[in-house]
């Protein structure tokens, strides 16, 4: 019998030993391994938008304190708004509205997560899993009513800006961590609704959501992976905590331990499991991976603390499966989540980029990579019928993604009881409801207008 016993601890044992070395062995670099590495044409805008945000937390752009290294290289005099808190009243976090003429970009960029503001503690703290649907799937509540808030202020400034530049500037909406989530959901608002903004058509309208956090169910996430793209770094451990955002910052003083704790769960959740939820949040759009850390072996000797940083390159792709779900135990997982950061290894990755983009690789790569034969809209084109040959719960490939405007009968303005207690519904009959929301009372406030439907509710 103490035989027995002897020998199923030993197999515990040997399996949790094997288990703890796969996870302390992860590291960032493997979400991203097969992906093809990114044109500098397609990531010139990042660094830049970075700089942008960056000059949100700055209390005059004419004086900076927190320049980056070479500075921010923007024109002062082309910033048309500074939005703080006592303005935005908790509403939303700081944001700044920037008119690039140089690159003919109109961008509204959102600040972080400021610890020492309750006001962004409750914004996050306002959700629940599967509480809020918009547009065929789930999001976070907190981050649409702040999204709703932003656009209803800023309507006419950003109206009247690319109007009055010849109706062919880019609209951006940028932001970092709390704020990339704001700026993620504010972007399909607009696109959905361009004719707020005087037409602004789906093809000028651009996110870049900056260490993004998990604020849409996956449909939406591979939905719009066309106009919002997300910039991670490395280790960064908040696209890959699938986490409510409430209980992570909850945890934010013992954050190892809660890393650690989902870490071990995540481990027995299968990969079907997880895309069957619809209720489960993930980070929005294409994803822009910023890798300079890597595994190194030599021989039977492996370097667990890593072999230090490499020059910075950048891939990408629009995942469905495998979409940044592995924590990676790393001491750079919180540092790796700063703007400072993110901003300078892009700047290192573009320049680099620039540099090597007319030199002849002669040796393959280590690892073998997709061939990036195909256009950025036949990524999205697959991207989307991968979704629905996997059964991601209301995702609809781009033949079936119904008009944007349909006639709505009468009766679509109430539910039943039984209705309500629906916890889903058809994507066709969300994207009428959606649609109906803003076309019923055009001058009303937008807030007031989404608070009046059933399926968002605020």
């Amino acid at each position: 019998m103490s035989v027995c016993c002897c020998g199923v601890e030993c197999v515990v044992l040997i399996g949790f030993t094997r288990w703890a070395w796969k996870r302390c062995t992860y590291v960032g670099s493997n979400d991203s391994s097969t992906w093809p590495s990114v044109t500098p044409e397609e990531f010139e805008a990042v660094p830049r938008i970075c700089r942008v945000i960056m000059a949100v937390y700055e209390p005059d752009v004419h004086n900076p304190v927190f320049a980056p290294p070479g500075g921010y290289r923007l024109n002062p005099d082309w910033f048309i708004k500074r939005v703080t808190y006592q303005q935005t009243q908790g509403r939303a976090p700081p944001y700044v509205i920037y008119a690039d003429h140089q690159n003919q970009e109109i961008v509204l960029a959102i600040r972080g997560l400021n610890l020492a503001k309750e006001s962004d503690y409750k914004l996050l703290l306002d959700n629940r899993l599967g509480r809020q649907m918009f547009d065929g799937g789930f999001v976070h509540h907190g981050l649409l009513k702040s999204a709703i808030w932003v656009l209803n202020q800023e309507t006419e400034t950003l109206r009247t800006l690319w109007v009055d530049n010849g109706r062919s500037y880019k609209m951006v909406f940028a932001g970092h961590s709390l704020g990339s989530g704001v700026a993620a959901l504010l972007t399909i608002v607009v696109v959905n609704h361009g004719n707020k903004l005087g037409g602004v058509p789906r093809s000028l309208v651009k996110c870049y959501a900056v260490a993004p956090a998990r604020c849409m169910s996956l449909n939406l996430a591979v939905k719009y992976a066309d106009v919002i793209h997300s910039v991670i770094l490395q280790d960064d451990f908040l696209p890959r905590t699938a986490t409510p955002l409430e209980d992570i910052f909850k945890s934010i003083f013992c954050l190892p331990c809660l890393m650690f704790l989902v870490c071990l769960r995540d481990t027995f959740i299968p990969e079907d499991r997880k895309l069957r939820d619809p209720r489960r949040l993930y980070a929005p759009g294409r994803m822009y991976h910023i890798v300079e850390r890597k595994f190194c072996s030599k021989g039977f000797y492996i370097d667990i603390f890593r072999c230090g940083r490499f020059p910075p390159e950048v891939r990408t792709a629009i995942p469905v499966e495998g979409r940044f779900e592995h924590i990676v135990l790393s001491c750079s997982a919180t540092s790796d989540h700063a703007i400072v950061w993110i901003e300078r290894e892009a700047e290192k990755a573009l320049q680099r980029m620039k540099e090597n983009s007319t030199d002849t690789v002669t040796s393959p790569p280590k690892v073998q990579r997709f061939e990036r034969s195909q256009t950025i809209e036949k990524e999205h084109k697959d991207a989307l019928e991968r979704a629905v040959s996997l059964n991601v719960p209301h995702a609809v490939s781009l033949e079936k993604e119904p008009p944007e405007y349909e006639p709505v009968e009468e009766e679509d303005h109430g539910h039943s009881s039984e209705d309500k207690d629906e916890p889903t519904m058809s994507p066709r009959k969300l994207k009428l409801k959606h649609n109906l929301l803003v076309r019923e009372l055009h001058g009303m406030n937008w807030l007031q207008s989404f608070s009046n439907s059933q399926e968002l509710e605020i």
